[in-house]
């Protein structure tokens, strides 16, 4: 049984590696500032932090780091004032301006 339980923890431990290793999915935030009236709904939706209301009360994207493409912040936009594309993350320092394809993805 001994043999067993050690094969299991590390299975475990296996999957749990993998799975931290595993990419988020990654977005780019666009917002149109002239369109922008300062509703700050987009900043109460986004569940990451990613936007947060600036000295002149319209919305800046503060931690582009953060964004994982959920669009909530696109959708609940009254002004269409913001647009969000998807992004590949890379391995420097989260820019997505240059994404790199990694060994795995070009297997």
């Amino acid at each position: 049984m001994t043999e067993e339980t050690t094969e299991n923890e590390t299975e475990q431990s296996d999957c749990r590696r993998r799975t931290r290793g595993r990419r988020l999915p990654r977005g780019r935030v666009t917002v149109f500032p002239n369109w922008c009236k300062g509703c700050n709904l987009c900043v109460e939706f986004c569940p990451l932090g990613v936007l947060e209301q600036g000295d002149d009360g319209r919305v800046i994207v503060a931690h582009p780091e953060k964004c994982t493409a959920c669009r909530w912040c696109e959708l609940h936009c009254p002004d269409f004032a913001i647009f969000v594309s998807d992004a590949e993350p890379t391995d420097q320092d989260g820019d997505t301006s240059h994404p790199e394809a990694s060994e795995e993805e070009t297997l």
